[in-house]
């Protein structure tokens, strides 16, 4: 059975605030949720009150399973100052430290055409290697995510799951992995088997929603019990994200999904 995590900053929101929605899904039965940035997703300047979600997550037994590292910084575009990025990822480890959440997701930020691509992938490599020597110690495992480029992230440089394992494995860190994302996966046109067999041990984590449409599971045209079987068949056996925008209210949503995860 796998530990599905809903993310709160799209699912149980008519719970209300951050913290609330912890509530809700802790109260619709699930043990672990995940979310963006420690900024709201609304009001992107405002912190999220993250002594209030603590306690929630405390009161409910409740595991926040993954968070975005911000900014998310355009690694690639002059003046390639990344001092930002450096700086807010002590941060961030801080917030995943405090709220206990094991992972931080990273991505590549917008290409840069005056680079060869494979310049620019080695470049990421340099990035997060310096990254991974910075946390050093700190338990948080970085998790790098390619996105869609035909629907949802038109210009990121990093859209293809191949290219985040070439990432990953030159970093090569234990704490240093990708997210692999189904729905991105996807819409890109990939063989999900192929994608994973290549992957290997170095996918640390992974989301799902459906194609096209990017709702819940059901809302569109993937197989979600092949989807489950081809995850199981590749060895991974860690918490899947519910990143989705439901096109019903939430705990309708995830009715199918529960119950493929709970036999896949």
């Amino acid at each position: 059975m796998y530990q599905l995590a809903p993310n709160i900053e799209l699912l149980f929101t008519e719970a209300g605030d951050y913290h609330d929605r912890v509530r809700a899904a802790a109260a619709a039965g699930f043990d672990a949720v995940e979310m963006w940035g420690p900024t709201g997703a609304d009001a992107p300047s405002t912190p999220k009150d993250l002594p209030a979600l603590k306690a929630a997550l405390e009161e409910t037994g409740t595991q926040l399973t993954a968070q975005l590292a911000e900014p998310r910084t355009q690694f690639m575009i002059p003046p390639w100052d990344h001092s930002e990025f450096f700086r807010k990822l002590d941060e961030g480890v801080e917030i995943a430290h405090f709220l206990g959440t094991p992972r931080m997701v990273v991505g590549s930020g917008t290409g840069f055409g005056g680079w060869k691509r494979q310049v620019q992938l080695d470049k990421l490599i340099e990035i997060y290697q310096k990254a991974i020597a910075q946390i050093d110690g700190s338990g948080i495992t970085l998790v790098l995510e390619p996105v869609n480029v035909r629907v949802d992230h038109p210009g990121s440089l990093l859209d293809r799951t191949a290219e985040a394992v070439y990432v990953a494995r030159g970093v090569d860190s234990p704490f240093f992995g990708v997210l692999y994302d189904i729905y991105h996966s996807a819409v890109e046109g990939e063989d999900m088997a192929v994608e994973l067999e290549n992957a290997g041990s170095l996918v640390k984590y992974v989301q799902l929603a459906d194609a096209p449409g990017r709702g819940e599971p059901g809302s569109g045209s993937l197989d979600w019990a092949e989807r489950f079987g081809i995850l199981r068949a590749a060895g991974y056996d860690g918490p899947v994200g519910l990143e989705y925008y439901p096109t019903q209210e939430s705990a309708a949503s995830v009715a199918l999904i529960r119950d493929l995860a709970a036999s896949a």
